[in-house]
């Protein structure tokens, strides 16, 4: 980097304005893209955020933790997105009820499914037990994860990462995987997202179908739920 902007990036990096205002910026040059490419699912615009904003820290020396604590407040929004997903939920629930046992069915086969190829992946690449612990709740949302990661023996830090890249390449592939396999129900599309992409993946859901993303936020929703219920106790029995 050239002198006068390394000056130039330590002297706005001073400012907690500094870090949220580039992370802003780096999300609606991914909303351009996305909208310039027609909103093809590759073109995810948390995908070209993250690189963009990878790139700058990489670029400029900045140390994350000093990128988070000016960026933080967006991560503080994230419970209030969360729970503005019920929105969706009510106008929807008639149809959920309809669902319920197909989806059910899915619940489990789905969350059963992501936890063991998961581990399995991880084992056949000769993976310890403390990353295959890192890796079986993948699934769920960041919070969730890292919480039952470090329950079962894992490691926190390195299941949120695991966790936002299964989440941004379930939100990128996964409406393509489905248009391939003729998925064509909003509502098993949506179900399908939710709960291998979680929060990213329910985010992409939304903004092409309201079907799809209050289905994908159930999925979200009792993906977490059941993982954090049940995981410790099969990992517990497995590994005793």
């Amino acid at each position: 980097m050239r002198p006068e902007l390394a000056e130039l990036w330590v002297y706005l990096s001073a400012s907690p304005l500094a870090a949220l205002t580039v992370t802003l910026a780096a999300w609606l040059v991914g909303v351009r893209v996305n909208a310039a490419a027609r909103g093809h699912a590759l073109a995810n615009p948390v995908l070209i955020a993250a690189m963009l904003l990878v790139g700058l820290l990489v670029v400029s020396g900045v140390e994350y933790q000093t990128y988070f604590e000016g960026a933080q407040f967006v991560h503080f929004l994230l419970g209030p997105a969360t729970v503005a997903l019920a929105v969706p939920l009510v106008r929807q629930w008639q149809r959920l009820r309809a669902s319920g046992p197909a989806l059910v069915a899915a619940l489990v086969a789905g969350s059963a499914f992501a936890a063991g190829s998961a581990v399995a992946i991880g084992w056949a690449l000769g993976a310890d037990q403390a990353v295959l612990a890192t890796l079986a709740p993948k699934a769920t949302t960041t919070p969730v994860a890292m919480g039952i990661a470090e329950q079962i023996g894992g490691i926190p830090s390195l299941a949120a990462v695991v966790v936002i890249l299964s989440g941004i390449a379930g939100a990128s592939l996964g409406p393509a995987v489905l248009t391939l396999l003729r998925v064509r129900d909003w509502r098993a599309r949506g179900f399908a997202v939710g709960l291998a992409a979680h929060g990213i993946g329910t985010a992409r859901a939304l903004s092409v179908n309201e079907t799809a993303g209050a289905f994908a936020a159930l999925a979200m929703g009792l993906n977490a739920l059941a993982t954090a219920l049940l995981l410790p106790l099969v990992w517990a029995l497995a590994t005793g």
